[in-house]
């Protein structure tokens, strides 16, 4: 990281970061263009570890390309506002990008993963586990991860 003065190190922070977000940005290999596609997500972060849980149709071009190639990037980030500074702008920010494998996932692995996908989002988890039969489910154990945040100083 080219400014480690604005990086996050510290595991629960990173952890934090992501629990306040709302949307995950799932970057794929496609040709001749990456495809990047927003997501609604869960999370699990605990002992260094971060896992996340997406969902999707059981066909389509996000489908696909996991199938074709499952190692994926994540990004995150919580816009706070945009500051004025003299002769210049900038923004106060927080951001995660991370890398890992994506998995199908089922049975109660799968639920599971919905359950944590509905608790981020603020839902309860009493969800029609028949849904199950048209939705794949996806997790991403991160291999590795950065924070990154800039909030300007005042004086």
């Amino acid at each position: 990281m080219r400014r480690n003065d604005r990086e996050v190190t510290e595991f629960g922070q990173i952890a934090d970061i992501l629990r306040r977000t709302d949307t995950l940005r799932l970057g794929l290999h496609d040709e001749p263009y990456p495809y990047i596609v927003p997501l609604s997500f869960g999370i699990d972060a605990e002992d260094g570890k971060i896992t996340l849980y997406f969902h999707g149709a059981k066909e389509g071009l996000k489908h696909k390309l996991i199938a074709a190639n499952p190692r994926v990037c994540v990004e995150a980030d919580i816009f706070h506002r945009y500051v004025g500074l003299p002769g210049s702008a900038t923004c106060e920010y927080e951001s995660v990008v991370g890398f890992g494998v994506a998995a199908l996932i089922d049975g109660p692995e799968a639920e599971y993963g919905l359950d944590r996908l509905m608790t981020h989002c603020g839902f309860s988890t009493a969800w029609d586990r028949k849904l199950l039969d048209i939705t794949a489910v996806y997790k991403i154990q991160l291999t590795s991860f950065t924070g990154k945040r800039r909030f300007v100083k005042k004086d």
